[in-house]
């Protein structure tokens, strides 16, 4: 490794005359190599785990949702055609159209996210800032399929510029990148986020009709490889089965409630009449790419607790905080102000099966933890995370137009953490006063 080494300093850029090239380099560099400086004073401790590298390992911790996520994107696809239904039935006819989806979304954002960086690292003159690794890879994950690539661009450069550098760069934002990404597209754009249809890739609304896609090149390019090996192609597109609807367990929740029997005790709507729990935990269902497949999200949460990134603090007080409110709703269906508002369904919908639908676990290990926009106190990091989970609850079920609430639940206390370690530094300093 010495000589590439030696190689990569004899062509570096001059940082005065080519500013954006030695942002260039200067980031390439980093990534390659650890710092080898140590820390100076009395004790000297020597430590390869630099932002980089912190930032790198937050980025494994996801690989199993974009593993899922993507095979997901195709199974999905195939479902609502009425073709494949089991679970690897068609294994690279999936994988492949997963790919096929995931890959410009993952592409767009890195180029608009980083090239933005880059551009901004060379007009202040200092190294290139980590910070986007994470954020860019969130960003796909937090995405439905088919969004389109230039309203991403956009989104993205909103976040980055308005959402980070506006407050000074990585380290000095409020808010998380990812998620003001995400809601500016709500809030811009919310028929290409929201709704039934959007989920399934490769599906659209025609006159009140699902209609597939016709396959496009990259499909085609696909279909000459399986035909060396004799496999099933993509052929021009399907036809969009009958019962389909596209149906979120979040969005029959909402509307039908967790399970509905009739008087003989057989299951006839509800959430279990569409999707069994398997499903739901293994991640296949419609949604956002990366936040369906719990057994992934649950091993990224203890990675990333295991070697210190994120807060088991936060997480915990998370999921007591959402489990409370949802248990006061369930004690609540039925009444009659629940069912004079429309909610009755879905609060009486089982306490712990919300941790089967949506983002809530993939918001708590990945979104919520967020060490530059969440609490820093011990203390803070209880109220913050419990106070996501509450409010996040909160607008899930009662929201009449979004039947979700991890995105604004987080932004609304990503403002408030400053406040909230505010208060309890005050606290403990006028402890420690009056104990003098």
């Amino acid at each position: 490794m010495k000589p590439i080494l030696n190689f990569l300093e004899k062509i570096e850029p001059d940082k005065k005359k080519s500013p954006f090239l030695h942002a260039v380099f200067d980031g390439l560099f980093t990534f390659l190599y650890a710092p080898k400086s140590t820390t100076k004073g009395g004790v000297h401790i020597r430590d390869g785990m630099d932002l980089k590298r912190t930032m790198v390992m937050v980025v494994l911790a996801m690989q199993l949702c974009y593993l899922l996520g993507t095979y997901n994107i195709g199974h999905q696809h195939f479902t609502a055609m009425g073709q494949y239904l089991g679970f690897l039935e068609g294994f690279h006819l999936k994988l492949a159209h997963g790919l096929i989806k995931l890959l410009p979304i993952f592409v767009v954002a890195h180029v608009v996210g980083l090239g933005i960086e880059f551009w901004y690292a060379a007009k202040k003159g200092h190294a290139i800032e980590e910070g986007f690794l994470v954020s860019g890879a969130l960003i796909p994950l937090i995405m439905p399929p088919d969004i389109p690539l230039w309203i991403l661009a956009v989104a993205v450069a909103f976040a980055v510029i308005l959402g980070k550098e506006a407050f000074g760069g990585t380290g000095m934002n409020i808010w998380n990148v990812a998620l003001l990404a995400r809601v500016f597209i709500f809030f811009a754009y919310p028929t290409t986020i929201s709704g039934d249809e959007v989920w399934i890739s490769g599906i659209e609304k025609v006159d009140g009709v699902y209609m597939s896609e016709v396959y496009g090149w990259a499909h085609q390019l696909f279909d000459g490889f399986f035909n060396w090996f004799n496999l099933d192609t993509f052929g021009h597109g399907g036809v969009v089965a009958d019962s389909y609807t596209g149906a979120t367990p979040l969005s029959i929740a909402k509307t039908e409630g967790w399970a509905v029997y009739d008087m003989a005790g057989n299951l006839t709507g509800g959430v279990l009449n569409t999707y069994s729990i398997n499903q739901m935990f293994w991640g296949l269902i419609p949604g956002s790419i990366g936040e369906a497949f719990k057994p992934g999200i649950i091993i990224g949460a203890l990675m990333l607790i295991g070697i210190g990134i994120a807060s088991w603090r936060i997480m915990l007080s998370m999921i007591i905080g959402g489990s409370l409110v949802a248990m006061m709703m369930n004690g609540m269906a039925g009444s009659d102000a629940a069912i004079a508002m429309n909610l009755d369904e879905f609060m009486a919908v089982p306490w712990y099966a919300h941790f089967y639908m949506g983002g809530y676990l993939f918001a708590m290990a990945f979104m919520a933890t967020d060490p530059v926009t969440a609490a820093s106190t011990n203390t803070g990091k209880w109220i913050y995370g419990f106070m996501i989970g509450a409010i996040g609850m909160i607008i899930r079920v009662w929201n009449p137009a979004y039947p979700e609430g991890w995105m604004l639940a987080i932004l609304f206390m990503n403002t408030f953490a400053p406040l909230i370690d505010h208060y309890v530094l005050s606290f403990n300093i006028q402890k420690r006063l009056s104990r003098a």
